[in-house]
């Protein structure tokens, strides 16, 4: 936000009268001047530009709301109308609710979303530390290809993950779904520059006090890292919930199946059904939602001292 400081007045030129009291300069952040301008034209302008940007994202989304409480025949009647003749209805939920095994799917999405975070965390950012702190030879090999691997498509890889699942014996299993996406190159980089930005001093001080490498990263580095933390882990848990493909490539048993996987399913025996469709999708959203409204405070606050909003 824009500041006033207030300063005294200039010294008076030579041969002129002094002036007395003080005057008010209104300072801006560099973020402001980046973003909204120093005038009020730009400033208008943006914002405007940007309630028509929410207002078009956020269409769609009210659409499939609106439609997941509309029967059947007031989803697929014409003209299309935001208020439905027959009235609101939670007959879509319903049904999709009693369709399936969709309660078993959503305890599995959450059960692998939860293994995927706590384990790509752990090992994300023991990874990042070591590259962040300590010296060893190969390192700046191994951490380019670390960087490089980020550009790699994850698809690619799904015929080796699937033939090295299946000789451990982890295909329809929670494991089986949830160790081949633990390893994120991405955040290992993201955690990376945050612990480079952490004072080197705090480290040495605990040093001196007779701490070892794990008791720091451990007591210093990680509560100084709660932010960015926080918002990995938001990132992490999202990726591993709206995961579609490795989870049907490596579970064919129903009660394994996660949401995304289970309820096109359920959907498909009945043909094209377009309130229950998105009665299914604002189902399998509610949660993401959820957890973005709890914790945005942490995503914010991680791209502001990150350096990730381009500042």
């Amino acid at each position: 936000m824009s500041t006033t400081v207030t300063t005294p007045a200039a010294p008076p030129a030579a041969g002129r009268r002094p002036r007395r009291g003080l005057r008010s300069v209104t300072v801006q952040t560099p973020q402001e001047r980046l973003l909204l301008g120093t005038a009020w034209g730009p400033r208008i302008v943006t914002w405007i530009v940007l309630l028509a940007l929410a207002f078009l994202w956020l269409l769609p989304l009210a659409w499939a709301v609106n439609t997941s409480f509309k029967t059947e025949a007031d989803a697929g009647a014409l003209p299309l109308s935001w208020i439905p003749p027959n009235g609101f209805t939670l007959e879509s939920y319903r049904d999709v609710l009693g369709a399936g095994n969709i309660q078993t799917w959503f305890l599995n999405s959450i059960v692998v979303a939860v293994m995927v975070t706590v384990l790509t965390m752990v090992i994300s950012s023991l990874a990042a530390y070591a590259f962040s702190r300590t010296t060893f030879r190969g390192k700046s090999l191994l951490f380019a290809l670390t960087v490089g691997s980020i550009m790699v498509p994850p698809q690619i890889l799904v015929v080796p993950l699937f033939q090295q699942m299946v000789s451990w014996r982890l295909v329809d299993t929670y494991w089986g779904i949830a160790l081949p996406q633990v390893i994120a190159p991405v955040m290992v980089f993201i955690l990376k520059k945050f612990f480079d930005g952490i004072p080197i001093e705090l480290e040495e001080a605990a040093r001196i006090d007779g701490a070892s490498r794990l008791r720091i990263f451990w007591s210093v580095v990680l509560p100084l890292s709660r932010p960015i933390l926080a918002a990995v882990s938001i990132f992490v848990f999202i990726n591993a919930w709206n995961n579609f493909l490795w989870p049907f490539i490596v579970t064919s048993e129903p009660e394994l199946m996660t949401v995304p996987v289970g309820l096109p399913n359920v959907l498909s025996a009945y043909g094209e059904i377009y309130s229950q469709e998105m009665a299914a999708a604002t189902l399998a959203g509610l949660p993401l939602i959820i957890v973005f409204m709890l914790f945005q405070r942490q995503i914010v606050q991680s791209v502001a001292t990150t350096g990730l909003g381009g500042q």
